[in-house]
């Protein structure tokens, strides 16, 4: 009965259970396996290592920062180049150009990274022009018309005015002829005549329709001015050089003269360019400063003590 239950009826039945002896055989095999001297290593180095995992502090790596040297890149390199040596780079100067380029990209990136651009009153004096260049470039994008730069002219005829210009011709004269003796030699040269007390001198006998700085440059400081008051076509004077003193004949004098802007319209728009840079820099100052909070020493003036 029960053909499919156990037939082991006179002793426990040991179904599903691991022999005794294979057991101890096992145990023995691990034991020795565990007395073995490269296993011991083995658990050793586990050991350290998760140890070491555990306390390092080491950052994890990171991506490497891409610097990339693009076409425009090295076109402008070749170009400057080109405009110091009057050539184009062969390839092994173009490679090199990039070398130092990519050089000094990253020994910037590094110094940007460590702070060396704070503090730095060159570097910070470049970012100011920089930034200014940058705003006041927008002028040039800028087309005036005629009635601004007509206004532009009105409002500065100083800038734009032509200096007075004078013509003349002179000799010189001794320091000993008196009053009368001169005014004999005046009327015998204002006839063509060369009369005597008249000094032989380096000095330009005829100068052509020039502007104050010439005639000064020539003659001295104020020379100029002092041949504002005589008539033109006679000889007059004397007036007092550097030199000595010279009878003069003025032969062409032009007043201050203001063009008109069909004349002097490349200069006019120049210098409203100029102008209007300057306004667009302080208008954008003005709007940038803004954005900030200004705190100042509370006594200036106890600092320089």
């Amino acid at each position: 009965m029960g053909g499919a239950g156990c037939r082991c009826s006179r002793r426990p039945c040991r179904r599903g259970l691991p022999d005794r002896g294979r057991l101890i055989r096992g145990n023995d095999t691990m034991n020795a396996v565990l007395r073995e001297p490269l296993v011991h290593f083995f658990m050793l180095g586990a050991a350290v290592f998760a140890l070491f995992a555990l306390f390092d502090d080491t950052p994890p790596p990171v991506a490497a920062e891409v610097i990339t040297v693009t076409e425009d890149d090295a076109r402008r390199l070749a170009g400057a180049f080109e405009a110091t040596w009057r050539r184009s780079p062969n390839p092994t100067e173009l490679n090199h150009l990039i070398d130092s380029f990519v050089r000094e990209e990253v020994y910037v990136r590094e110094a940007l990274a460590l702070g060396l651009d704070r503090g730095d009153a060159v570097i910070r004096s470049r970012l100011q022009m920089k930034m200014e260049f940058l705003t006041e470039s927008g002028a040039g994008a800028i087309t005036p018309d005629d009635a601004t730069l007509e206004a532009h002219l009105a409002a500065f005829p100083e800038r734009f005015a032509q200096a007075p210009l004078v013509g003349f011709e002179q000799v010189m004269i001794d320091d000993t002829i008196g009053t009368e003796a001169l005014m004999e030699i005046r009327a015998l040269m204002d006839a063509g005549g060369i009369p005597d007390g008249v000094r032989l001198n380096l000095l330009p006998p005829t100068l052509p329709a020039g502007p104050p700085r010439v005639v000064d440059g020539t003659f001295g400081t104020g020379f100029f001015e002092a041949l504002a008051t005589l008539p033109t076509g006679k000889w007059a004077g004397p007036v007092t050089s550097s030199f000595g003193r010279h009878l003069v004949r003025v032969t062409e004098r032009r007043d201050t003269r203001l063009p008109p802007l069909s004349e002097i319209r490349e200069r006019v728009e120049s210098d409203w360019r100029a102008v209007m840079s300057v306004q667009l820099r302080e208008e954008r100052y003005k709007a940038l400063v803004a954005r900030y909070l200004i705190v100042r020493p509370d006594d200036p003036e106890g600092l320089r003590q």
